[in-house]
């Protein structure tokens, strides 16, 4: 994956020494859950799933420029729900110290510019579930366009049943917002 460079960020390959950093956000009970998954109880649960974005090539770690520490992390993936491949779905985790500094949607500005003007792809997607809030506002500040509800879309990781709020952006749609 392509090292993608901000103005207070680095988005770049994740490296085995990034899993005490990985496991102190993904360890809080205000993370996981927004996303779809349990907050993790065991560094070794954090193993296996660095272990995972080490070998898939999908998912940046974030790291502050200031303080060198992976805060987060975004990924570039096959949208299950399009046929299209030249469609990707962005999904992403930030440690809630860094809420509310605007610091995903710069990352999520970086990786679009990545996807639709490197990767010359047509259309990037991302979800979220209807109680997430946060991620619902960077969705909307990145500029994209809300398709709609998947009602009972998806089994939650307490196995309750959840709705998918679903949003995307064409190229179209990127270049044109660049422009204005």
């Amino acid at each position: 994956m392509k090292h993608l460079d901000t103005k207070r960020l680095v988005l770049r390959d994740w490296e085995q020494t990034d899993l005490e950093d990985f496991f102190a956000y993904a360890s809080k009970p205000s993370i996981g859950p927004a996303a779809g998954w349990p907050p993790h109880t065991c560094i070794t649960t954090s193993q296996k799933i660095l272990d995972s974005f080490i070998k898939s090539q999908e998912v940046w770690a974030i790291t502050d420029k200031l303080s060198q520490r992976v805060i987060g992390s975004l990924g570039l993936h096959p949208d299950e729900h399009r046929k299209n491949p030249n469609c990707r779905m962005i999904g992403y985790v930030l440690d809630d110290l860094y809420w509310g500094k605007g610091l995903m949607k710069e990352a999520v500005e970086a990786v679009l510019d990545y996807a639709f003007n490197d990767l010359a792809l047509d259309l990037i997607s991302v979800y979220h579930y209807p109680f997430n809030h946060q991620s619902k506002r960077v969705i909307e500040k990145c500029g994209f366009t809300y398709e709609g509800t998947m009602r009972r879309a998806l089994i939650h990781f307490d196995k309750g049943v959840t709705d998918s709020c679903c949003y995307s952006m064409t190229k179209e749609e990127y270049v044109h917002k660049k422009r204005s």
